[in-house]
């Protein structure tokens, strides 16, 4: 899910299509657009292989492109520019209301890849939450993205890996640029950074995660492959991995630490606040000034923390919310595990509980299959619980991701609320209903707007109730908290990168509204400063598709069918807040 398309300027490029006839038909624009949707793909996956091979595509799998070499951003820029003079000569007067949608998306994507190059992002490319050294052990351990299940796949990620040092080289050399211009990360981030790239080097190669596809090589290669395959992995690891990770390392340690950042926001680095307003566009979708944002967030605290004080109440607990979170986090009650897969199978009850309710609220489930893993060890401390769509064409699931660190220490209260939002109907009914519908051309099947994609998990959290899951009070108020936990991010993020909050004044604020660690706290805060105005997206995407489901089921009242509802929601795949808008009012004038 690390692949995000940039949205902007959206209220002009829509009006400017509004006087569209999207009745009309014109076989021949369809047709023309269609080409160039297609070429658009097939060009993309090139230049994004490691993104084909997520999507399921496996005909790049031995390639790896080094997206954050300035050549490939000037030759991405043509790319962009090459697809929006294309769309551009596309007359969109002629096109059915599908192809009319799928024209204005182009338009703009196009538009915003352009001005997102214009921010020298590139200069830090490893955070220690999203980075392509995170990325690729999980690809080469043989449980992620990456197959191996013919010689062949075996091969190509060998080929792949081969790669590895000139990235490595390129990310040092931009990072050194980054130092001299003043685009560097922060302190406190940095050194979250060096245990992971530690952790993945070895002095046992068969202990190495990048050893995992050995472990489990298929019984049918023959003798000779095994024994080749095995010295070219253990070679491999060897002779690429542990000198990258280490020259890494060394470069953390030793230049880039000392060179890092004393602030906590964007807006400490050079053109930080005009960055900072681009990417509150980019993952809201809306024109949503930092303040209404900041204002919004103080709002949502405010009436949530009114919701959880009902339910202290209501289990008849003396004493303030405080000391209730006290309560919650201390009490061996609510911690029940003592190992990780006693917390997977927790998972998996809920699961089962939700089956039999989930056809009351969806029209269509997912033909993708579906499984629960524990997150790896070796990133495990910096991430938070996630979704890894499966591939398009089935053969991979979609995967729930869950980091335990201490089976012992995991609180059960927040689980069902997380599995609704990560898994089902959350985020895998979403993106794998959208991979599967064959009426969407393949660039928008994959297209993500966190405002759209977060939003509706996010929403999902709400049908906790016509589910069945939220019948214990305290799975709701976890339910609450991470209600509360989203409306603390418009709060914090907004804080941290506009109006000069401090990363230590952020945890105070989290821990004081929210039952959370501070080790927790501080690692949220932190995930915020590395990546900014990411953590808008949830609540201001579920607030506007809860707002949709009021209104129609005041307007249309016994002729509100929720199930409708989603499907008219999920049916056009990911899209910007006002374009869902639109669509929902279509349906609505419709029924």
């Amino acid at each position: 899910m690390k692949q995000y398309l940039l949205v902007v300027a959206l209220a002009a490029l829509f009006i400017s299509c509004k006087n569209n006839n999207p009745s009309s038909n014109n076989a021949a624009e369809n047709a023309q657009l269609a080409k160039v949707m297609a070429n658009y793909w097939e060009e993309r996956m090139q230049l994004f292989p490691m993104e084909a091979t997520g999507y399921g595509d496996n005909r790049y799998n031995d390639k790896l492109t080094i997206t954050i070499a300035e050549s490939f951003r000037d030759s991405l820029g043509r790319f962009y520019k090459k697809y929006l003079d294309a769309v551009g000569k596309v007359d969109s007067t002629g096109l059915n209301s599908n192809d009319l949608v799928s024209y204005r998306l182009m338009k703009y994507e196009m538009q915003m890849g352009i001005e997102g190059l214009k921010y020298p992002t590139h200069y830090m490319p490893i955070n220690q939450f999203w980075a392509f050294t995170l990325d690729l052990p999980q690809m080469g351990s043989g449980s992620g993205n990456q197959p191996f299940k013919t010689v062949q796949d075996y091969d190509n990620w060998l080929k792949r890996l081969s790669v590895f040092p000139q990235w490595v080289d390129t990310a040092i050399f931009n990072m050194r640029k980054g130092i001299s211009t003043g685009w560097v990360l922060p302190r406190a981030l940095t050194v979250k950074i060096l245990p992971q790239l530690k952790a993945v080097i070895v002095t046992n190669d068969t202990a190495s995660i990048f050893y995992g596809p050995i472990k489990t090589m298929p019984d049918s290669f023959s003798a000779k492959n095994k024994a080749r395959l095995v010295l070219a992995y253990r070679r491999a690891i060897d002779s690429i991995v542990n000198p990258q990770y280490a020259k890494l390392n060394e470069f953390f340690e030793k230049e880039y630490l000392p060179k890092s950042g004393t602030g906590s926001g964007i807006s400490s680095l050079p053109g930080g606040n005009d960055l900072y307003k681009y990417l509150i566009k980019y993952w809201t979708t809306t024109d949503m000034s930092p303040d209404s944002i900041y204002n919004t967030g103080l709002r949502e605290v405010a009436r949530i923390e009114s919701e959880m004080n009902k339910v202290k109440d209501q289990v008849g607990f003396k004493g303030d919310m405080q000391a209730f979170f006290k309560y919650l986090a201390s009490d061996a009650k609510f911690c029940p595990f003592t190992t990780e897969k006693q917390v997977l199978d927790s998972f998996w009850g809920i699961k089962r509980m939700e089956d039999p309710q989930l056809k009351k609220l969806f029209n269509d489930t997912p033909k993708t299959k579906f499984t629960i893993r524990q997150t790896e060890a070796f990133r495990a401390a910096s991430a938070s619980a996630e979704y890894n769509q499966g591939s398009e064409d089935g053969t991979r699931p979609g995967i729930f991701y869950v980091p335990i660190l201490d089976a012992k220490k995991f609180n059960a209260t927040g689980m069902t609320t997380l599995f609704l939002h990560e898994a089902i109907p959350g985020h895998h009914y979403q993106i794998s209903l959208t991979q599967e519908n064959k009426a969407l051309p393949k660039f928008r099947r994959f297209l993500w707007y966190g405002a759209y994609g977060e939003g509706w998990a996010h929403y999902c959290e709400t049908l906790g109730k016509d589910l069945g899951v939220y019948n214990d009070p305290y799975q709701y108020f976890g339910h609450l908290s991470d209600g509360i936990h989203r409306a603390i991010r418009l709060v914090v993020d907004i804080g941290i990168h506009y109006k000069g909050m401090s990363r230590e004044d952020a945890i105070k604020y989290m821990m004081a509204h929210e039952l959370i660690s501070e080790p927790d706290a501080t690692a949220e805060i932190e995930r915020y400063m590395a990546i900014p105005g990411q953590a808008l997206s949830y609540k201001i995407g579920q607030m506007a598709i809860s707002a949709e489901r009021k209104h129609y089921k005041e307007t249309m009242g016994a002729n509100f069918n929720i199930a409708d509802f989603h499907n008219q929601v999920l049916r056009n795949g990911c899209v910007p807040l006002n374009v869902l808008h639109e669509q929902m009012a279509d349906w609505g004038g419709k029924r």
